[in-house]
């Protein structure tokens, strides 16, 4: 009977430390109760409270968790209904405050992020909401953060996933921008036609410059030309006339003859005369080229004369007298 009672105790108390050890996991914390009233929080590991006198009162989860915000219908400000959810990401910092400060702390988030999430978009417009959703994120994100950080939570990140606007409207955002794009095709296609023009019109005002100047270089040149043939021609004229001043009756049958050959050979080059009647004999013009010829002895004789005196007076050259000259 003693020993039934003794292995009995050994068995009681051997129960009792077992209900005195606490055992936690990697990630989460207990608060430790004495008689109800919170004392102390069981870290991860090996933990002993003596049973009976304490217990465990909330297990809080202390690694980062995400918790998803159902689909719910907003209006923006102007007056458009939208369609959205999203997701929020938050971790326990403190599990004391996490376990007494809020009754229901999953549906306390939720809660809160979803009256935030209609607050933020409703005050907005239907484009903003649609591009802006960075600014919705972090406006969330500061609103919440600061209504859970009396409840020893952190809230990392609030996402919103999807926004759905009704289908008339996404019609016609979607002939919004087919013609917004229309207008940015036509703004650009005149843009270059207008660029072409102008390039055009600058190399038609190039070209002519360069016509211009190449006029006004023929035509002073064409001057240049005319002037050196006058001065040529005044040369030739003064060169005459000083050979008949000095005797040479020569001179003025080369220069008539030269005449008379330029008027004849015009006759030639007309493009209308089909039959060319001379009133000069075919001798007289040989006559006149003779002359030259003579002209041109004289001058080469008068050249050799300068040069070397004459030894004796021979007998004298008889010459043919030119179609413009009398005979004597």
């Amino acid at each position: 009977m003693a020993a039934t009672a003794a292995l009995f105790i050994v068995v009681l108390v051997l129960f009792y430390l077992a209900s005195s050890i606490k055992i936690v996991r990697q990630g989460y914390q207990y608060t430790i109760e004495h008689f109800g009233r919170f004392t102390a929080v069981a870290r991860p590991g090996f933990n002993f409270y003596p049973a009976f006198f304490y217990r465990v009162g909330r297990r809080v989860n202390m690694m980062e968790q995400v918790l998803d915000i159902p689909g719910q219908e907003i209006i923006t400000r102007d007056n458009a209904m939208v369609s959205t959810d999203g997701v929020v990401f938050f971790q326990v910092l403190d599990s004391a405050k996490a376990a007494y400060e809020v009754s229901d702390l999953y549906n306390a988030i939720l809660n809160l992020v979803t009256t935030n999430l209609r607050t933020v978009m409703g005050s907005m417009d239907l484009d903003e909401t649609l591009s802006k959703r960075d600014e919705i994120n972090a406006r969330l994100l500061g609103v919440v953060d600061h209504a859970t950080e009396a409840w020893g939570v952190k809230i990392t990140r609030v996402e919103v996933k999807d926004i759905r606007p009704p289908a008339d409207i996404v019609n016609a955002m979607a002939r919004q921008m087919k013609a917004e794009r229309e207008k940015r095709a036509s703004i650009l296609e005149a843009e270059g036609s207008r660029a072409s023009e102008i390039l055009r019109a600058e190399g038609q005002k190039q070209s002519q410059i360069l016509q211009a100047e190449g006029r006004r270089e023929s035509a002073f040149r064409d001057a240049e030309a005319r002037e050196r043939e006058a001065e040529a021609e005044a040369k030739a004229t003064q060169m005459v006339s000083d050979a008949i001043a000095g005797g040479n009756a020569q001179a003025i049958n080369y220069f008539i003859a030269q005449k008379y050959v330029e008027a004849v050979s015009q006759f030639a080059t007309s493009p209308n005369a089909k039959t060319i009647l001379f009133p000069v004999e075919a001798t007289q013009l040989i006559g006149t080229l003779g002359g030259i010829g003579e002209l041109a002895k004289d001058a080469i004789g008068s050249a050799q004369a300068a040069a070397k005196p004459a030894a004796k007076t021979g007998a004298a050259v008889v010459r043919r007298p030119g179609p413009f000259e009398t005979q004597g």
